[in-house]
This record gives structure tokens, sequence and C-alpha cells, in this order.
């Protein structure tokens, strides 16, 4: 039942908020399952061997790790920024096996991303716990600022938002004692003016958990990084934790890039002063960026212990496939921590991520029922009561323009373009392999001039590739169109069409290799075949399109 919450409650909520069915129009795009699949060529050449697991844990777009135990589960939360749901929560009971229990975010009425582009919203959750009740800070990026919710079940459903109107930056994290004192901790601008570019700071003040209100002024902790004469950037995502009797508070330092890294305060108290470690305890930066297979970018890590006492870090990295490019997003990737004269460390200096280690000493965990990592299928027939949680939708839907329909979904095709920073007839899940394919099989008429439906890679409402059905003049039609920034049409540049004279279903099929991609379709149960092959994949990157999110595969259906 976990799996399908997440998406009854959107079903639920939508009826709630005043959210009505799409108006008669056009008929549905009606799409009979949808496969994904995919393998990785360092995990093709290299298999995990007896007692390993695989990195990434959480593959694809799943970046800002954040991760805490209860008892003896772990539960995990990742940005979404305008992805809706949002904040998408995962139990595991090894570490290696996760499977996602719901969406913190998961009603429209919770945050408002109207307008926004793909990369504001949600950013860098928080998650903690103390007596039966969790929580996740957070920030809406142009959307309200910072908030707190609550559940008492981490599936959800989790509160509305509460405000904290008094706290800016981002990043917020709460550490909550034994004793039900806490602080909160987050990312703002130092104090007068900032020095240089990307110069931010650390705060911490106390918060009352009853009142969900401050307590008291806010004090400055890490002013720049751990050595502001270097001129760090972006010190943010602050987590505080207690070992032997220290605080600890670790953060990211050098942006999210290839420059990212982690680093690690000790003090006697929350409120320091605080020492700093020296170095970096987790980093890629000073690595060969020629190396084969490469992790990179490194940071934004959370430290937490196991029942048995023996420590592990989540922590976000990508996967380029040439230079900076990845279309896979910002992954969540897992380490064991080794205490050196007490202080965490993660990597050496100079030691690479490895894409196998050894598991972690906890008993096997069941193995999820949505596979995360590694080579993997994952195929929808879409006969259950509720889309799986991990389908998401560009911004927060004001209609429902989907429906679960005698074994097939079908998507009611709507003005709204994925060319536009609105909220289109689309749903997608997350590409997590640099080698990955997406099918799917459509029934569509196309009777309305200009309407299309069929499948996309998507980066961004300006990045984007679509195959599938057009209406074409009149004339029912197979085309590739191209969104390649924000000056090509919002509607895409054709790059390839054929004439469809059959009436039947049409299987369409995109296949990601590393930085091509291939399109191809099939009339009923005919032979694939190629529409256009080795399209440039390097748009539906980071490094290309700018932002912090990665590319999904999805299904579309749009009407004038």
């Amino acid at each position: 039942m976990g799996m399908v919450r997440g998406l009854l409650a959107l079903l639920g909520a939508a009826a709630s908020t005043g959210s009505a069915q799409a108006p008669a129009g056009p008929t549905p795009a009606r799409f009979e399952w949808f496969e994904y699949s995919g393998a990785d060529p360092a995990q093709r050449r290299r298999p995990p061997g007896p007692g390993e697991y695989a990195n990434p844990v959480l593959s694809g777009f799943h970046p800002d790790p954040h991760t805490i135990r209860v008892g003896e589960d772990f539960y995990l939360v990742t940005s979404t920024f305008t992805y809706f749901p949002g904040l998408p929560i995962f139990r595991s009971r090894d570490l290696v096996n996760w499977t996602q229990i719901g969406n913190a975010i998961d009603r429209p009425g919770q945050l408002d991303f109207t307008g926004l582009g793909l990369s504001r919203g949600v950013f860098a959750p928080a998650m903690a716990h103390h007596a039966g009740t969790f929580y996740i800070v957070n920030t809406c990026v142009d959307c309200g600022g910072n908030y707190v919710i609550m559940a008492s079940d981490p599936a959800g459903p989790w509160s509305d938002p509460v405000w904290i109107k008094d706290v800016g930056g981002i990043d917020p994290s709460l550490f909550i004692e034994s004793d039900g004192s806490a602080w909160l901790l987050n990312n703002d601008a130092p104090v007068g003016e900032p020095l240089y570019e990307g110069h931010r700071a650390i705060w911490i003040r106390r918060f009352d958990l009853k009142t969900l209100r401050t307590i008291g002024p806010a004090k400055m902790i890490v002013n720049g990084g751990v050595d502001i004469s270097t001129k760090p950037i972006w010190v943010e995502g602050p987590h505080i934790f207690r070992h032997e009797g220290r605080y600890y508070l670790s953060a990211a330092e050098g942006g999210t890039a290839v420059g990212h890294s982690q680093t690690v305060y000790r003090a006697e108290r929350p409120e320091g002063p605080w020492t700093a470690y020296p170095r970096p305890i987790l980093t890629q930066r000073d690595l060969d960026p020629a190396r084969p297979d490469p992790i990179t970018s490194a940071g934004h890590a959370a430290l937490f212990t196991t029942p048995k006492g023996d420590w592990w870090a989540t922590f976000l990295a990508t996967r380029p496939y040439t230079d900076d490019h990845y279309n896979t997003g910002r992954e969540t990737f897992l380490l064991p921590i080794r205490w050196r004269h007490g202080w965490p460390i993660i990597t050496e200096p100079g030691q690479a991520i490895p894409h196998f280690a050894r598991r972690p000493d906890l008993p096997a965990g069941p193995h999820a029922p949505v596979p995360t990592s590694g080579a993997f299928t994952v195929r929808d027939e879409f006969d259950g009561p509720a889309l799986p949680p991990y389908w998401m939708m560009v911004r927060n839907p004001k209609l429902r323009w989907h429906r679960l329909a005698g074994g097939a979904l079908e998507i009611t095709p709507r003005a709204d373009r994925i060319g536009e920073p609105k909220q289109p007839s689309f749903l997608a899940r997350r590409q997590q392999h640099l080698h990955a394919t997406a099918a799917t099989e459509l029934r569509f008429d196309a009777a309305a001039p200009g309407a299309k439906a069929g499948l996309v890679a998507y980066q961004d409402d300006a990045h984007y590739y679509f195959i599938g059905v057009v209406n074409d003049r009149g004339r029912r039609v197979l085309r590739v169109e191209r969104r390649a920034g924000p000056s090509d049409p919002a509607d895409g540049v054709v790059l390839a069409a054929a004439p469809l004279r059959a009436t039947g279903p049409v299987r369409l099929r995109i296949t990601a290799r590393g930085g091509e991609y291939d399109f191809h379709y099939a009339a009923g149960a005919g032979r694939w075949t190629s529409l256009l092959t080795g399209a440039d994949g390097k748009l539906l990157s980071t490094a290309t399109a700018g932002g912090f999110v990665g590319a999904t595969f999805g299904m579309y259906a749009h009407a004038p």
C-alpha cells in the first residue's frame, strides 16, 4: 500500500482542494504500458561481487539526500524542486535496498509551484524524529521560504507547511536533543556585506517543537567555510550530530559542481565555538578528470549510525559520460565513515568513490519492489488502483487530466505545453542509467488540428525531445521534435517525420546511449523502425541546460 499511497492522496486531494476534471475536449491519449530499462557501462564490465553493493544506491535524479535512523529503520528524503508529487520518502533496513513509501508533498494545496522554473521550488530537505513525530524542514525557493511539515508515519500523510517567516536563506536543518530541546540551522548571508561571490554563512538558533517557532536570536557559527582566507563558496546543507560527547557540524562547500565537497567541524555545544577539520572529508575535485567511469561533484552528505554503532554517509554525486555532461542528474551514493583522531572521514585525498563497495554489516533487507540501483527493468501495466509514487508531473495540478482505465493510462490533451512554464499533461519517471530505454504503446486518433501525444525525454521547459503521433494539417504522422534552448519555439523543431497509415496502436521507443539518443517506432505488431538516431543528448545535460534536475522520460499529450 505504501507504493500507491502518495498518488492516492493526490487524487483525493484534487477533489478536496477544488481541482476539477479536465473539461470535455479531444479524445484522451491511451498508453497501454510503459517500460523502462537501463544498465551502465561500468556495471556491465564489472558487476558487484558477493557481499558488495553498487553505487549509486538511488540512481537517477535523487539529489541532496538526507538520511536518519529510527530504531532499525533508515529513512531518506531528497529534493525534487518543482516536480510534483515532491520530496520522496524512502525506507531501508540495510542501506542498500530502498523502497519509496510515499511523497511528503503529495497534495496540490501544500505548496504552489505555479510559473516557477523547474529548478526552483523545494531544495535540500532535512528530516528529524523525536517522540513519535517525524519532521521535515525545507525551503520552497520563490514559493514561500522556509517551512516545517510533520507526520506520525513517514509514509504520510504529512501536514500542511508551517512557515518559519523569521528565517531566511536556504537549507534549514533540525538538531533535536533527547530531552526535546532543538536547534534550527540554515544557510544565509553573512554578517555585513559579502566579501566575494558565493560568500555565505551557517546560522543557528533555538527552535520550539511545540510552537514550531524560533526562540531568541540567531548566531553565525560558520563564516564562509573552513578557511575564509581561501574564499570558500556556497557553504550549505548544515547538519549537527553527536559522537562520544562532542557535537559535530557537517556542511557542503564549494558549490554543487566539480568543486563540491563535504566539510566538518566540532564543538562542545551547539552554539560553538566550532573548530574545523582542515580539509574536506569527502570530495572528488582532486582527481584526474580524465579517469575512466568518473564519479564527480560529491558532497551534501548526511552522517549517521547503524544499530551496531557503525557510521555511514549518504551523499550526492554525479556520473558524467563525457567532460561534465550527465543526464542522470545528481544521484544518491553510500559510503562508510572511518573515525580518525576524533574526526569522521569518508574519502581520503585522491581516493575515488567506488562503483562497488562492501555491504554494511546489517541483515539483508527485503529487495525493493522497484529497483533503485544496478541494471534493471521496470514495466508499468497501469492495472493498479493508482500510479506508483515514482511517477511525477511538472508543477502542481489544478485539475485532473489523467486516469487509470481498463489496464491503461489515459491522458487528456490540454493546451499547456512542455515547452512553457505551465502544467502540461505530462507524466514522467527518472532516467536512472547512462544507457537506458523507455518504451510505450500508444493509441491516439490525433483528430484535433495540432494535437500530439507520445514519449518525451525531458530536461526542462527549454530542453527536450519528443517522439509521437501528431496531427499535421489533417494528416496523422509520426514526428521527432526537439527544443534545444529558449530560442527554439516552445512547440519544438521537427527533426524527422514519417507518414502513419495504420490507425491502430503505435509503439514508441527512446534509447539513451550516454550523449546520444535514438528514436524508434513500430505500427501495431510490426518491427521497430528507426525515425532518428544519434541525436545530441548533451542538450539534456545539466552542463548544457543548467539547473539542478536530471532528465526524465514520460508520456505526454497536447492539443491547442
